[in-house]
């Protein structure tokens, strides 16, 4: 059965067998005047401003992925939980957004188009970015078959094809066509290459 096109981002799958205790979300922030939408399972980046934001550029290295905000809501008064940033305002303040920048974990991921083969384990790759689905607050984010590479400085390597842990016959699962899930783990992240203070 051919896979369907219905990419949700970067979702946590676990984490590598053996991984230290680090698991996690860690307690970041973006300007409250930050026009970039975030949907649950974006990847960002870190700011030299010290915020993080959307990630920008595909083949960049990112500092985790989005799973969520909360803030003070100039329209109700009050704080709220959201798992969508729509970077259109409506913050008093800095928003608080919580990230997974765990080294040692795995997401689950679509490819873009072209299926990532079981030749491509071991691989790095770029995101494909995307604009965060506003009804359902989830990111559209996929990787990209064509850009799988050794390239150090890929954000994600490919560690798996959901095919080998998933049910027969669920959406992802045909490595013969496009639109595959793979499992991928952090690459060149900021947890993951600490180059010094």
């Amino acid at each position: 059965m051919s896979n369907t096109n219905s990419p949700n981002g970067f979702q946590y799958y676990g984490r590598l067998e053996g991984g230290s205790p680090t698991e996690g979300l860690t307690r970041q922030f973006i300007s409250s005047g930050d026009t970039n939408a975030l949907g649950y399972g974006d990847p960002v980046v870190r700011l030299s401003s010290g915020y993080v934001q959307a990630q920008t550029t595909s083949a960049s290295g990112i500092n985790g992925i989005f799973y969520g905000c909360t803030y003070v809501s100039s329209v109700l008064g009050r704080t709220v939980w959201q798992n969508y940033w729509a970077g259109a305002g409506g913050a008093t303040g800095d928003v608080t957004v919580y990230i997974c920048d765990d080294p040692d974990a795995q997401f689950v991921v679509q490819s873009d188009n072209t299926a990532i083969s079981f030749g491509n384990i071991g691989m790095n790759v770029a995101t494909v970015l995307g604009t965060p689905n506003s009804t359902t607050q989830f990111s559209t984010a996929a990787i990209g078959q064509s850009t799988v590479s050794t390239t150090n400085t890929l954000p994600f390597r490919i560690v798996g094809q959901l095919s080998q842990t998933a049910p027969p016959g669920m959406n992802g699962t045909d490595n013969t066509s496009a639109f595959n899930r793979v499992i991928v783990a952090p690459n060149n992240w900021d947890r993951k290459n600490l180059t010094g203070i």
